[in-house]
């Protein structure tokens, strides 16, 4: 009996030691496990570098006007229609002029009697300066009294007066006259200049007053651009500088730019100035009122 609880207690014992050692030589296990290296973060990609400036303007042109008419009338009738191309001083249109081409020619019928009733008076006023000669020669033979002599030189100074009156009436006459030409021409409605009529306002038959808008009249040619730019590049934009210029309705064309004008100052409001380019070459399909980019380098 002692041998078997001998026995027994040294099975409890190494059994007792078996598990003690268990959990040391899983912990040590793990402790050695290999670590993962750890991951470098990607660099950022770098800041794109500002390499110039694209500014957007319209393109345009010099000459582009409203024609609108000069006095009150009747559209009597309409020449040319949009998008027909006239050339300068051509008549577009023309109102009725009946009533003053009638006022016109009784104006110069009255200039015509004002002139023959002046030649009447130079006539007589010549007659009056014979009488007066006379007069003088019979005074100096003492054959008519003095009175006689001043009457002759009277009549003779009166009748210039009325010739100077005659005359300041015909005068006026004529500016009667060239009135109601200006007001005729006034009646014929032309284009100022060449280009392409782009819009008309009004139709025949159309009684129209002073000023209302008649056509829209604009040349085609030379084509510009005016942009602002700011206050950095004053002084590196000079005259007569060659610039690229692009728009987006026409992707496929390019066209060389000169610089035409530079303003002298910066707005101060917005630091900014102008600048007018003038496209040179073929203006391929380009058009007044299209917009249109022009490229500057960056100024540092």
């Amino acid at each position: 009996m002692r041998s078997s609880m001998v026995l027994i207690a040294v099975g409890a014992a190494l059994l007792g030691v078996g598990c003690s050692d268990s959990r040391p030589v899983e912990t040590a296990v793990t402790k050695a496990a290999p670590t993962p290296a750890p991951v470098s973060p990607k660099p950022a990609p770098p800041e794109p570098v500002d390499t110039g400036l694209t500014v957007s303007g319209p393109i345009i042109v010099e000459h582009q006007v409203d024609i609108t008419a000069q006095r009150d009338g009747l559209l009597e009738k309409l020449f040319f229609d949009a998008p027909s191309r006239v050339k300068a001083g051509t008549v577009l249109a023309k109102l009725d002029d009946r009533q003053i081409s009638a006022n016109l020619e009784a104006a110069r019928a009255k200039s015509r009697s004002i002139a023959n009733d002046l030649k009447n008076w130079e006539a007589e006023a010549g007659v009056l300066e014979a009488d007066y000669v006379r007069a003088k020669h019979l005074w100096d033979l003492g054959l008519i009294s003095q009175e006689q002599l001043q009457h002759a030189q009277y009549k003779a100074e009166s009748d210039q007066w009325d010739i100077k009156r005659v005359q300041e009436t015909l005068n006026t006459s004529h500016d009667e006259e060239r009135s109601l030409e200006l007001e005729l021409e006034k009646t014929k409605i032309t284009a100022p200049f060449d280009g392409v009529i782009a819009r008309r306002y009004v139709r025949e038959g159309q009684e129209v007053n002073k000023g209302e808008r008649l056509f829209w009249v604009t040349a085609e040619a030379p084509l510009l651009m005016r942009f602002t730019l700011p206050e950095k590049y004053f002084g590196h934009v000079r005259s007569a500088q060659i610039f690229e210029v692009t728009s987006p309705d026409v992707p496929g064309e390019k066209h060389a730019a000169r610089v035409k004008e530079i303003s002298p100052v910066v707005d101060p409001s917005s630091g900014t100035f102008e600048v007018l380019v003038e496209l040179t070459g073929d203006r391929g399909a380009l058009r007044p009122g299209m917009t249109a980019n022009v490229y500057l380098e960056n100024q540092r």
